[in-house]
């Protein structure tokens, strides 16, 4: 097969992109694992703003599907990228078929491979019934079964948090959420380091307690007050406790998860105190997301790691441009932000790729309206996954003006 233009994952960014480049008029196919296109769309399930207005990631993956047709995309679902070699030859194999590989020849490869779980090990994570909050999440918003009775979720973040209602309102009941352990996979989590990551999020949190708190987690005084005075039974949020101040030592069980072994823990995360056994049927590790950038190194991008941006990334410029010619990022690939930013970084990305291949005639100025959006977008995104993503961006532009400024 010959195209113009391959796009490697079938998410937001990926589909977002190849929009823009079939209604071009270019010849565009995207490759996505997934038995529907879509990618974590398909399991977001969440409220915005104040609340009255619901995120259903589904219904919106459906609309780009239906674009993305209507623009002459060719999208090849169940499909695995396995090798890329510049120039481009794009090689792929099917996931369900009995069928030979297939290689695909085109002029320039977007990657939007998106992201993948940092899995973090505790003492019993080997049972079956212990899973991980991205597993739970589509389990439960994507093939409606409930990953168990009685759940438990080890981590505090925007997507434990979320996935932890959806369990909920699918009827499960959530025992509690707690601290990941102190440890170096958890990145020595402790209820000060939360709070400063989560105070970006109260301003959207249902609880009018929490709201206020918000006000007082600005400063690092205020959060060292609040670590240290968190109730010891937690916060509930949405009739889910959150617990702040206390961590999952063990995951205990003989065949399967029956119960966990809880601490309590000091500001600092240090366990203190005596254990305590609450029965279990599930337990969620929620360790975060990381950019899923393989088939990047297997070509010889620059890669840069930057703590806003949850990981290591392809070096890339505002256009979406990284350091090999004719390859483009976007989405979570090239940091972790929100579906929204995706939305506009796979525009961007059609447009940048346009420009290049000489695919219909997109202006300059088209190019720096849709980097302004995408900046907009991220200024304004309710679901912040790091409150350095913004200092982040703009250490990663002028990495960018270093290589750039080196090369030539």
């Amino acid at each position: 097969m010959k195209v113009d233009v391959v796009v490697v994952g079938g998410g937001p960014a990926g589909l977002s992109a190849a929009i823009e480049i079939g209604s071009r008029g270019g010849n565009v196919v995207v490759i996505d694992d997934h038995p529907t296109p879509g990618g974590k769309l398909l399991g977001q399930l969440h409220q915005e703003g104040n609340h009255s207005k619901w995120w259903k990631g589904f219904e919106f993956a459906q609309k780009l599907k239906q674009k993305a047709l209507a623009a002459n995309v060719q999208i090849l679902s169940e499909k695995q990228v396995w090798g890329l070699e510049p120039g481009w030859k794009v090689h792929i194999s099917d996931l369900v078929k009995n069928e030979p590989g297939m290689e695909i020849q085109a002029d320039c490869v977007l990657l939007a491979t998106g992201a993948v779980e940092k899995p973090i090990p505790i003492p019993g994570w080997t049972l079956p019934g212990v899973l991980s909050i991205g597993a739970a999440q589509v389990m439960t918003n994507v093939y409606q079964v409930l990953p168990g009775k009685k759940v438990i979720v080890a981590g505090i973040d925007i997507l434990s948090l979320s996935i932890a209602r959806s369990m909920k309102l699918a009827g499960a009941d959530i025992v509690g959420i707690y601290m990941l352990p102190h440890n170096p996979f958890s990145n020595y989590a402790s209820p000060l380091l939360h709070l400063e990551t989560l105070n970006e999020m109260t301003d959207f949190a249902p609880s009018k307690m929490i709201r206020l708190t918000g006000k007082l987690l600005k400063s690092k005084t205020g959060r060292k007050i609040a670590a240290q005075y968190y109730p010891p039974k937690g916060i509930k949020m949405w009739g889910i406790p959150i617990h702040l101040r206390s961590t999952i030592v063990t995951i205990n069980g003989n065949q399967e998860v029956e119960s966990v072994s809880i601490s309590k823990i000091d500001v600092n995360g240090n366990p203190i105190g005596e254990q305590k056994v609450i029965q279990a049927d599930t337990v969620c590790i929620a360790g975060g997301l990381s950019p899923l950038y393989e088939l990047a190194a297997t070509v010889g991008c620059k890669f840069v790691t930057l703590e806003g941006l949850s990981g290591t990334v392809p070096l890339h410029n505002k256009e979406l441009q990284t350091t090999v010619p004719n390859l483009f990022v976007a989405g979570n690939i090239t940091g972790i932000e929100g579906a929204k930013v995706a939305v506009a970084q796979g525009t961007l990305a059609g447009k940048s790729i346009c420009k290049k291949v000489k695919i219909g005639n997109v202006k300059e100025a088209e190019i720096k309206e849709s980097i302004s959006f995408v900046e907009y977008s991220r200024k304004l995104s309710e679901i912040q996954f790091h409150p350095k993503v913004l200092e982040a961006r703009e250490h990663l532009e002028d990495l960018w003006s270093k290589w750039a400024h080196n090369v030539n």
